[in-house]
């Protein structure tokens, strides 16, 4: 039977490779099909093989510990670490999500209006989308709150 030393090292390699080609994928905004999904899901691939890395390699993780180089390059991180976490100053953020959501709250005939076109066309789109929608019934309201569906709404509506 294969022992966690046998599935440590290759766990850890393929899972940083997965995690890495798509990382810079989605960084250069070139992700396709299921990369972000594979990034953020099978990252944990990548941390169960880092876990089990430092479980069979323990005695060594704790001499790299004791050199102050690898001490300072690990700390570096981690104050890079802590101040990922520290709003930006001056920075309010994307206006993405509040866009996003100012659409959500929105009557469907209000939203085709932005788009010129015209309203039986789009409504026909989306009910050949899977969303029989009533004009005056909000994007939330249609999608029943799920941001998913949100998106192939607006996606359907902006079509061209």
């Amino acid at each position: 039977m294969p022992t966690l030393r046998q599935f440590a090292t290759p766990v850890t390699i393929g899972a940083f490779l997965l995690s890495a080609v798509t990382g810079v994928l989605m960084f250069f905004h070139l992700d396709a099909g299921l990369n972000k999904a594979a990034h953020e899901w099978l990252s944990w691939a990548l941390v169960a093989g880092v876990l089990a890395h430092l479980t069979v390699n323990y005695r060594a993780f704790k001499g790299y510990l004791k050199r102050p180089l690898a001490r300072g390059v690990m700390a570096g991180f981690a104050i890079v670490l802590v101040a990922s976490f520290l709003p930006l100053a001056g920075s309010s953020g994307s206006p993405v999500p509040v866009v996003m959501d100012g659409l959500a709250k929105a009557p469907v005939v209000k939203v085709i209006a932005l788009t010129g076109q015209e309203e039986p066309l789009v409504l026909s789109r989306l009910a050949a989308a899977g969303f029989d929608a009533d004009p005056q019934q909000t994007i939330a309201s249609l999608s029943g709150g799920d941001r998913g569906a949100q998106g192939e709404i607006l996606k359907a509506i902006f079509a061209e």
